[in-house]
């Protein structure tokens, strides 16, 4: 069930309440790497979205690392979709300073929204 209020928590943009639910799953399955990538995906929109520059790039990061090892469909998400958006998310980091985490996070420029169902389509927009 936490897995299906993930795809509703992470279409509405609740990051936070996204990290719960699939912490939930991971910790009763600990080598389930998907789960990982998509809780750490969780974590770094949840850091961006206050500004903490490092903490969403180092999140980011882990989680292409993750989620980078699954084709096409898995469990519902087209994974390259994912792994597509987060690269798009990096490439907006890496235009920024080291210093961007004393900005005001309204700053910030935007990353897209990236929906998710369970059907394996995302859409980014």
């Amino acid at each position: 069930m936490s897995y299906y209020e993930f795809f509703i928590s992470f279409n509405e943009g609740d990051y936070y309440t996204c990290h719960d639910l699939l912490e939930e799953i991971w910790l009763t399955d600990r080598q389930n790497l998907f789960i990982k990538g998509l809780l750490h995906l969780s974590v770094a929109l949840y850091h961006y979205s206050y500004g903490n520059v490092k903490g969403a790039r180092a999140m980011l990061l882990s989680s292409h690392t993750y989620l980078s090892n699954y084709e096409g469909v898995y469990w519902g998400i087209a994974v390259p979709e994912v792994v597509d958006y987060i690269d798009v998310c990096l490439t907006i980091i890496s235009q920024l300073s080291a210093e961007e985490d004393c900005k005001d996070w309204d700053e910030l420029p935007e990353f897209p929204r990236l929906y998710l169902n369970i059907r394996g389509e995302g859409e980014i927009f």
